[in-house]
């Protein structure tokens, strides 16, 4: 408990404490007890009213409480006032408490950020500022250390404990030559690792903004409320005056009845359990997501999850591993050896899951120098020159686009058809493995009420058939270009009603993540245009949590609705009663602090561990 919880606390068990107190006297001395436990905890609110009355915020809670209190006790009613005090700053209490749990899961994450780096210069170690890394130079990161950048292990073997960014427990192997990811904690040996990019650009510092401006997106429902308790307070503020003055010169009635019933209105009308749930219950759902290595970059995509009916996936690294394997080479009138080191070499300047494993397979050291003039053709492969050379790899259509025949075609696999100066030298074919989680996962969407599962893929239809079979998608779009993928999706996404979501790697599907109602990028540690392009990034690789985002949206849309109503509910009913003459002062406060506490218990189910179970 934090000390502005802790004071707050005090004064209410001081407050309370007197209130008890004041019923073993009586006369003027139960009266002065009563008064001093109402100024214990209210002074601040009282306050708090007076300062925003002289800077133009005049209708807020505190000052329909004050405004409430002040006339309880001028008409004499001073138990009923020090209790509408107490019960308020109790809600006040609870509400302070369950925002400080449900930051907490947010504040765990930020702890990612690196303290210093250990920069090895001229021979010497230096502890600077992460910020003060230049890319290219070594660090060193001994073991229970945060890794404070983005780089490639240059020497040393150790394993990565990635939880804080993935929600994945399990330590990552690292050796030699693989990545490692800044916010992850070295657990094992010291490694010396060459800086890739500067702070600012690392995957922790990208995590960090986009975790700070999360709040800043609010959904439609949040939206909602705070126009409508612009408009409301003043509203019963207005009808609690009519409600005092009209009956009495109207009707003839005693004026201090319709007072006492006009002070009560005011109690039951604070729009507090509204306006303090729902962003509290928006924002336990993002820290929820954020415990399991999904972030939500606002309330606003998080409402926009509760709503897909319709999810597309591109194919490779999304329903697939991403990790190809060679299965079969097939030179054509050159050598399998000549074959592989033409394509190695021309897909070497690629970072594409193909053109890493083509690299991979071959193996043998590149002399890179022998490549010249490397063209990305998005889709369709790489145009490159090898020694002089014009030298193709890539898919069908490259091949037919620049007049090169095929003469061994290949449907089953995914192929590289390889040219060497026009003339066609062979393929190479690979196999991506289907992701083990891929089709339970495909499953659970439907089970969550999503309607439509698409497969978008640049791959050849064959291949794109027989996956979208094996994990029970219900249409597959094949042979697209990026271009192309992003025109499907914009046609689907007008297609009936529901929200559509895109689920890519992040990388080359940056342009279709941007264009659907709710991009989602999987596996985007350390990928720029996953958490630059989508508006939910899944730090893991688990397609499963595809279907975990949905489900903690639709229960965090559950229950803000539950509270809408139930506080509108509860006050309108309360509300016509004391305007009738059928309330007091006690069902009032339960009104306006027993909702509130009840709605923001409610709230705080969002935090709870029942996100581990199915609903």
């Amino acid at each position: 408990m934090s000390k502005r919880h802790k004071k707050r606390l005090t004064k209410v068990l001081i407050a309370s404490l007197l209130f008890v107190v004041s019923f073993f006297f009586d006369g003027y001395v139960s009266v002065a007890v009563l008064c001093a436990s109402y100024l214990v905890v209210g002074y601040d609110v009282l306050w708090g009213a007076v300062r925003k009355i002289f800077s133009g915020q005049i209708f807020d809670e505190e000052f329909l409480m004050s405004l409430a209190t002040v006339g309880a006790l001028l008409l004499q009613e001073y138990p009923e006032a020090a209790m509408v005090m107490i019960l308020y700053q109790t809600g006040e209490l609870f509400q302070g408490i369950a925002v400080g749990k449900s930051r907490k899961s947010i504040k765990e994450l930020m702890k990612i950020k690196p303290d210093f780096a250990t920069v090895l210069r001229d021979g010497r170690e230096e502890r600077v500022s992460p910020e003060e890394v230049k890319t290219g130079e070594i660090i060193l990161v001994l073991p229970g250390e945060k890794v404070p950048l983005d780089g490639i292990i240059e020497e040393g073997k150790t394993s990565f404990d990635s939880s804080s960014l993935t929600g994945e427990s399990l330590p990552i192997e690292a050796v030699e030559g693989e990545k490692a990811i800044s916010g992850m904690i070295n657990l094992e040996s010291p490694v010396k690792i060459r800086v890739s990019g500067v702070f600012e650009e690392s995957t922790v510092a990208k995590i960090l903004r986009l975790v700070e401006t999360s709040s800043a997106h609010k959904s439609q429902s949040e939206k909602f409320i705070t126009k409508f308790s612009r408009k409301y307070t003043p509203c019963v503020f207005i009808a609690a005056l009519l409600t005092a003055v009209v009956p009495p010169i109207l009707l003839g009635q005693p004026f201090m009845m319709w007072v006492r019933r006009a002070l009560v209105f005011l109690v039951v009308s604070c729009p507090c359990a509204l306006v303090i749930s729902v962003p509290l219950t928006f924002f336990g759902g993002i820290g929820a997501a954020s415990k399991k290595g999904i972030l939500i970059k606002g309330s606003n995509y998080l409402e926009a999850l509760s709503k897909v009916e319709k999810v597309a996936f591109d194919k490779t690294g999304t329903i697939t591993e991403g990790g190809f394997s060679v299965v079969k080479i097939l030179p054509h009138n050159i050598s399998e050896e000549e074959l592989m080191e033409t394509a190695a070499l021309a897909e070497s300047f690629s970072n594409h899951p193909i053109a890493v494993s083509i690299v991979k397979a071959y193996g043998n050291n590149l002399e890179k120098n022998r490549v010249q003039n490397v063209t990305n053709l998005p889709g369709n492969g790489i145009r490159a020159q090898i020694d002089g050379k014009i030298v193709l790899a890539g898919n069908k259509t490259l091949m037919s686009s620049n007049g090169v025949r095929i003469i061994d075609e290949q449907e089953i696999e995914t192929v590289v058809y390889i040219a060497i100066n026009g003339i066609y030298a062979g393929f190479i074919a690979l196999t991506d493995k289907i992701k083990p989680e891929a089709k339970n996962s495909v499953k659970q969407l439907k089970s969550l009420g999503v309607k439509r599962s698409i497969m978008l893929t640049g791959d050849n239809s064959a291949v794109a058939e027989k996956i979208a079979e094996n994990v029970c998608v219900d249409e597959t779009y094949s042979s697209l270009l990026p271009q192309d993928k992003v025109s499907l999706a914009l046609k689907i996404k007008g297609e009936g009603k529901g929200k559509i979501a895109f689920v890519g790697d992040g990388i080359n599907d940056a342009p279709v993540l941007s264009c659907v109602d709710v991009g989602i990028a999987m596996g985007a540690l350390g990928s720029d245009a996953a958490i630059e392009a989508a508006d939910v990034v899944i730090m893991n690789d688990s397609l499963s949590a595809v279907a975990e985002s949905i489900r903690i949206s639709k229960k965090t849309m559950r229950i803000v609705r539950q509270n809408i109503w139930l506080s509108l509910l509860i006050k309108f009913g309360v509300m016509i009663l004391s305007v009738l003459g059928f309330d007091n002062m006690y069902a009032a406060i339960f009104a306006d602090v027993g909702v509130m506490i009840i709605a923001v218990l409610n709230a705080m189910r969002m935090l709870s561990a029942e996100h581990n179970k199915k609903e």
